[in-house]
Parts: C-alpha cells; structure tokens; sequence
C-alpha cells in the first residue's frame, strides 16, 4: 500500500508540477515582474497623470534609455539572464515538490477511502482533485486573496493559522458531505464549510499598496484558474494510476 500511494504521488505530482510550472510562466509570472516593478520604485501607479507631459515622450533619447525598464528586461548582461534562469529552475523545481506533496495527500485519502471499501478510478481522481482545489486554493482566496508583490496583507502569522484552519475544515466539510451519512452529517459539513468566513480571515487595518488593484485582480484570476486546471489533471492522473497499479 505505501509503495503504491508513493509510485502514484510521485507521477502524478511531477506531472502536475510541470503543468503548473507551464502554466505559470504563460499566464501568471508577468503579473509577478510587473508588480515587483511597482514594489520596488521602477513603476508608479497613476504616474502618467501625476508626471510631467516630457516624462512620456519617447523621442527624446532620455526616453529611449528608460523604455527597456517598463518591460522588465531593461538588463542584458549575463547576469541578469543567469538571474532568469535560475529563477525559472527554481519555479519549476518548487511546483514539482508542492505538487508531489498535495499527490502524497490525495493519495493517502486514495488509500483511507479504499480501507473503507470505496473504490478509486481516475473519475474519482478527478473529483478528489477539485476537492483538492477547492480546500487548498478556492476556499482560502474567498478570504486571502493570492498576494501580488506590491500589494498589502495581514500579518503574517495569523493569516498562516486561518488559511490552515480553512483548509482543514473545507476538506473535512467536503469529505463529510460526499462520504457521510444522514443529517447530522450534512449539517456538520455546512458548518464545517461556513466557519472559517463566519469568523472572518485577518484583514489589514487599512488598505493602500503600490500596484494596481486591477494587475492584483487578474494575478488572482489566473492564479485561480492555473490551479483550477493542475489539481484537476493532478487528481484524475493520481486516480488513474492508482486504478491501473491495483489491476
């Protein structure tokens, strides 16, 4: 049993953390360089209406100096493509490992479910994957939203103890209402479900910050949907090969 919960997290959760690399550097890691520009001072938020009309023409040679800066490759040396690459290696990496761990989760429920006499396919994989997302990403982001640089938050540390308090009662809510019998079960699954936003995640006194709410919106969005798609995948693989190793 543990060899095969291994075997299966470790495919599955290499597999999904490539997807999830590919996916973030094609839809999500611009939004990160570009609020890491407004963070460190390189970009202004509302600055066009704040500066200068000669600030903005790109005629002047002054103009053409700066310009490279505002797509974040204003440095061409060697340096700054080693920086890049070890970055990018080093995304890659982190996916692979966060993925085999939510695999390694998956697949002791795999194992815990079939104890019980349940059996598993990659439908079900599949289910247990958007279960997944909805525990990890879905039901924390309804209190803390996925952070862009350059954007505020709570202090550390709480918003740490709410999000592993949702997360724990989101995937037990959820195990109860597909798993669970009669009312009671039911009702402690909503309760379950509702607590972590009845009490409320820890919010910061006051908001301001130095990017964009709109590039912090669409960060969200398709960080939201990035993981969406990876822990769908990453579910149905794990069920599949958890299903083919049984055969």
């Amino acid at each position: 049993m543990i060899q095969k919960m291994v075997t299966s997290a470790l495919i599955a959760g290499f597999g999904a953390g490539l997807l999830a690399a590919l996916l973030h550097f094609a839809f999500v890691q611009q939004y990160i360089l570009l609020g890491e520009q407004y963070e460190s001072g390189a970009l202004t938020h509302f600055d066009a209406a704040a500066a200068p009309p000669t600030a903005h023409d790109h005629g002047s040679d002054h103009a053409a100096e700066a310009e490279p800066a505002a797509d974040g490759h204003a440095h061409s040396h060697d340096a700054g493509e080693v920086s890049t690459l070890t970055r990018n290696s080093l995304t890659v990496l982190f996916a692979g490992l966060i993925y085999v761990a939510y695999a390694l989760i998956l697949t002791a429920g795999f194992g815990l479910a079939q104890s019980f006499g349940k059996v598993i396919t990659a439908r079900e994989g599949l289910l247990w994957g958007l279960a997944g997302f909805a525990s990890f990403q879905l039901a924390p982001a309804l209190g803390l939203a996925p952070e862009l640089p350059g954007t505020i938050a709570a202090d550390l540390t709480a918003r740490q103890i709410w999000w592993w308090g949702t997360v724990l009662s989101t995937g037990t809510g959820l195990a109860l209402l597909a798993y669970g019998r009669g009312y009671v079960a039911i009702a402690a699954a909503v309760l379950l479900l509702a607590a972590p936003h009845i009490i409320g995640s820890p919010l910061p006194d006051g908001y301001w910050g130095v990017a964009p709410p709109e590039v912090a919106a669409m960060f969200s969005a398709r960080v939201l949907g990035v993981a969406l798609t990876v822990w769908a995948v990453l579910g149905w693989l794990a069920g599949y090969l958890w299903s083919q190793e049984k055969a």
